[in-house]
């Protein structure tokens, strides 16, 4: 089973720098994805996967020679947005609901990026993370279970999150929550 817990992170200011210069990078690969599927449909009629589009990660980094400041698994993860939005936009279709076709994203659109599987670290009340440093995290409970990944948030206000996505086991149910107990009001 998967549980989220959420710490209010307090990075410097070179550190928000970096993690917004990171969302702005996020979004332009976001865009550039959904651009290349959109074009790749049009033109030539065949849908393109996400691990094609993973493929173009490398000659994206070339080109573009700041995508390289940002931690691999994050851009992939981006692409991995894509797809989704891909797939729910295709679900709506065969469902014969209101589609609604994935969107581009505007500047101030994109408010945060995942670490998959690594790439971030919890020590003594810091956050580590790759290509960004060592972070303060308000630690105000234990995490439970194994983490499974990080998404960074940043909100409306300007504070920052972190969410880690964690897997617990299952816990047995009460007994008076699996029905057999009955309790009559007279």
């Amino acid at each position: 089973m998967l549980k989220a817990f959420k710490y209010r992170i307090y990075p410097t200011k070179a550190q928000t720098t970096k993690m917004e210069r990171t969302l702005d990078l996020c979004r332009w690969t976001y865009n550039e994805t959904l651009a290349y599927r959109k074009n790749s449909y049009e033109s030539e009629g065949k849908s393109i996967s996400k691990y094609e589009t993973h493929n173009l990660l490398p000659k994206w980094k070339e080109d573009k020679p700041e995508l390289k400041e940002v931690f691999s698994q994050i851009l992939q993860n981006v692409q991995e947005r894509v797809d989704l939005a891909f797939k729910a936009f295709f679900r709506r279709i065969k469902a014969g609901e209101k589609p609604g076709y994935p969107r581009f994203k505007g500047k101030g659109w994109y408010d945060s990026f995942t670490y998959p599987q690594m790439g971030f670290k919890l020590d003594n009340g810091l956050l580590e993370l790759s290509k960004i440093g060592n972070i303060k995290i308000k630690l105000h409970r234990p995490i439970e279970g194994k983490i499974k990944r990080l998404t960074v948030r940043r909100t409306a206000t300007g504070k920052w999150f972190a969410c880690f996505s964690v897997e617990i086991e299952d816990q047995p149910k009460p007994p008076w929550k699996d029905g057999s107990l009955v309790g009559i009001d007279v």
